[in-house]
């Protein structure tokens, strides 16, 4: 479902893939080759929320800001199922775990794996290249680049997988 929200209508590129069940609305901006999978909520009602090019958003994954919290999220980044992603920036190349909670003023750089199951708290910065897991989520160490190449591999699969999604209208 897509709606408007206090004139505020979603701008979606029409290569999306929408899984029928996700909810979309007001001030949201999604970047061609994306994903929103089954059940996913983004609320775009109190701030813009804007999702990048080749992102998925995997099913049950819930987006939503309050208020001077602008939501951003980058290209080429993987939400796992049932992340919460609140009032934060995650850059470029980042995969977000199953579970995992993404807190207002947070900022997740390029290149970055947060594991699954862990709080990233507010007004944490994740520094590039890093794996952050726990609660609350803590630098454990440097990535690879094969650790770098998962992510892209992640996004990639996804983009593929929603071509076939779309095609049968699911």
């Amino acid at each position: 479902m897509i709606k408007e929200f206090l004139n505020k209508k979603p701008k979606i590129d029409d290569s999306v893939y929408i899984s029928k069940g996700a909810i979309i609305i007001g001030d949201v901006e999604i970047g061609k080759g994306s994903s929103v999978w089954f059940g996913t909520i983004i609320r775009g009602d109190t701030e813009k929320i804007k999702i990048g090019e080749y992102t998925n958003l995997q099913d049950y994954v819930v987006v939503h800001t309050d208020k001077s919290f602008l939501l951003e999220i980058g290209n080429y980044v993987t939400v796992g199922h049932r992340a919460i992603i609140h009032g934060c920036k995650i850059n470029d190349y980042v995969m977000i775990g199953m579970g995992a909670i993404i807190l207002n003023g947070a900022v997740i750089n390029k290149n970055v794996i947060v594991a699954a199951g862990s709080v990233v708290k507010e007004n944490f910065v994740v520094p590039e290249n890093t794996l952050v897991a726990g609660i609350p989520a803590e630098i454990k160490r440097e990535l690879s680049e094969k650790d770098i190449q998962m992510i892209k591999k992640a996004s990639e699969h996804y983009y593929q997988l929603a071509k076939i999604y779309k095609n049968y209208e699911i």
